[in-house]
């Protein structure tokens, strides 16, 4: 993460939390929905192991629930797009992003900050809501350690943080485009088909399956989901959280980039 966090930081993520907690009625009818989808998939998933019972090196359990962390995920780490990024691209088309660049902490933090304050409502709510269910009703399989539990806590962080890096790459093309909508749509096909989300990537064949697991997308359901289901171990375990990481800072700092030329080469809509 940028240097210089500090209890500004935290006071925005706080602020983040409680504004995305105002949309109770958004958030119940999401869970629900997650769930829906859970259980269709579960069904789905269990039809197709009971066709190739080993199928990606899962079985049954581990392929149910990797339908409900997907479905846990999805909002927490704005797999579509969407969260503080979508603020900063309204706030670039309008011209009043300026006023943000006057602020003395760093935009890409300040967003960051944010965004963390989103994912950890819906970890809470969407997130928690269908894994629950999940275990009640499909009997998901849960970390078998403590260290596996914590290792699943910083990957998910993890997550969260290769998704914003994106998110706010996608929301500068705002400076340039003035709108983001298409890049936007693009950025969204993608999460979709390379983080695992629309089929785990272990079943990807040869060459497309090496080339998506080495993706940054991969780090938003995949790699977080073989945490959780305890495929990565020992030294595996330190690889997958370290190509997380590897990552989160390349594209952190490849938001500072995009953010430095914009503002030096850019006139932002507005004046």
């Amino acid at each position: 993460m940028p240097r210089g966090w500090g209890t500004l930081h935290v006071a925005i993520a706080t602020r983040a939390f409680r504004r995305y907690s105002t949309y109770r009625a958004a958030t119940l009818a999401g869970i629900f929905t997650n769930s829906v989808f859970g259980i269709i998939y579960s069904f789905a998933y269990l039809a197709l192991w009971e066709a190739n019972p080993t199928a990606g090196g899962y079985d049954a359990q581990d392929a149910v629930t990797y339908v409900w962390l997907g479905q846990a995920l999805l909002m927490t780490v704005a797999l579509w797009g969407g969260g503080t990024t979508d603020d900063l691209a309204e706030r670039i088309r309008t011209g009043d992003v300026a006023i943000d660049l006057y602020r003395p902490v760093g935009l890409v933090g300040w967003y960051l900050a944010s965004d963390l304050g989103r994912a950890a409502y819906h970890l809470l709510t969407r997130g928690l809501g269908p894994t629950v269910i999940g275990l009640v009703v499909f009997d998901i399989a849960l970390p078998t350690s403590p260290v596996a539990a914590l290792a699943f806590a910083v990957s998910l962080v993890l997550a969260v943080v290769v998704s914003f890096t994106i998110r706010f790459l996608v929301a500068s093309t705002a400076f340039w485009l003035l709108d983001q909508s298409g890049v936007k749509v693009m950025s969204g096909a993608f999460a979709i088909f390379f983080s695992g989300m629309m089929l785990p990537l272990v079943l990807f064949p040869g060459w497309l399956g090496t080339l998506a697991r080495a993706l940054p997308w991969a780090s938003y359901v995949q790699v977080p989901a073989d945490v959780w289901l305890g495929k990565h171990t020992g030294a595996d375990l330190l690889a997958a959280l370290g190509f997380q990481l590897f990552w989160a800072v390349v594209l952190l700092g490849a938001c500072q980039v995009v953010l430095r030329l914009a503002t030096r080469k850019v006139v932002v809509q507005g004046g």
